[in-house]
């Protein structure tokens, strides 16, 4: 490599700034968490989800309003796909099975709804079921951290893999704490982007680390914050491509991909940015603080034949 000795770009200069940047992000996400809390769907709260369809673009207040006089108090309306679709999500009512509901919910807005509309599906989730996909959702995300711990401390070595936890854990905080934050509702497909992220961000992290460990075998001179700054750069081109070409499809399923879609999308999206930021200044600087040195990462060859002397 010509370019060994040459650092593009100083990143652990500024890895003291990052930290605190990632102190405050991480604080924010918990105090939300723990005050505001998440805006569960209807996956993890349990109760009825009803989509009608109409002929017209629907005034969501005003259908809104009607619900209300009519009862369904608590009910979240909100358009599907386009204007003409609507999504109702109604708490969990024990006095009424989940067709009764949505045959309710249909005969009031066609008495005293401007539009008629016209039932396209019914579905019901218990409460029991919402504390059960929680519980699992959770038990999920610590076992893919466990088995993440595992396997690259395994390959690397363990420094490694608490550092690459570290950021593992930072990312699934923060992306939690920005839907805590803005109030995004929280349901099963966001639980399942969050995974993907974690995924997503191991390996960028594998990646950099991967060129860390050759690099502190091959290059003679240097501490290792140069050895890492330079690893970080001789990856940065296949980070930014990677980070960037996955960007392009999740906005284009974020803009385009409609309702059904969207919340993943965003917590994709957080999820990338976070990610790649957390590869270069959450694992590395971390790893680094734990006392990583080449002496760590260095094959040591045993000549057989001192082994065939030993008796």
């Amino acid at each position: 490599m010509s370019n060994q000795n040459t650092i593009k770009i100083d990143f652990l200069s500024k890895r003291k700034i990052a930290l605190v940047f990632s102190v405050l992000l991480i604080i924010i996400s918990i105090a939300s968490l723990a005050t505001a809390g998440l805006k569960k769907g209807i996956d993890f709260t349990g109760g009825t989800l009803v989509e009608l369809s109409f002929a017209g673009p629907v005034e969501l207040e005003d259908l809104r309003g009607l619900l209300n006089q009519e009862g369904f108090n608590g009910a979240v309306v909100q358009h599907f796909g386009s204007s003409k679709e609507v999504l109702i999500r109604l708490l969990p009512n024990d006095a009424l099975n989940t067709a009764a509901l949505s045959n309710k919910v249909l005969k009031a807005v066609n008495n005293g709804f401007a539009q008629q509309g016209e039932l396209r599906r019914a579905e019901f989730v218990g409460p029991q079921v919402g504390e059960e996909l929680q519980e699992d959702g959770g038990l999920a995300l610590l076992y893919a951290l466990i088995c993440i711990l595992i396997y690259v401390a395994i390959r690397f070595e363990y420094r490694f893999a608490l550092g690459s936890v570290a950021a593992l854990a930072h990312d699934v905080i923060i992306t939690l704490g920005f839907f805590s934050v803005f109030q995004f509702e929280f349901d099963l497909t966001v639980l399942a982007a969050i995974l993907a992220v974690i995924g997503y961000s191991l390996n960028d992290t594998i990646v950099v680390f991967d060129r860390v460990r050759e690099n502190f075998r091959t290059i003679r001179k240097g501490s290792p914050v140069e050895v890492v700054n330079i690893s970080l750069n001789q990856s940065l081109t296949r980070t930014i491509m990677t980070s960037m070409t996955t960007l392009l499809v999740l906005l284009a399923l974020f803009v385009l991909g409609g309702e059904i879609i969207h919340d993943f999308a965003l917590a994709l999206i957080v999820g990338v940015l976070v990610g790649t930021y957390s590869s270069i200044y959450v694992a590395s600087p971390i790893t680094l603080a734990l006392g990583i040195t080449k002496a760590d990462l260095i094959v040591v060859k045993v000549d057989q034949e001192e082994l065939d002397k030993i008796p």
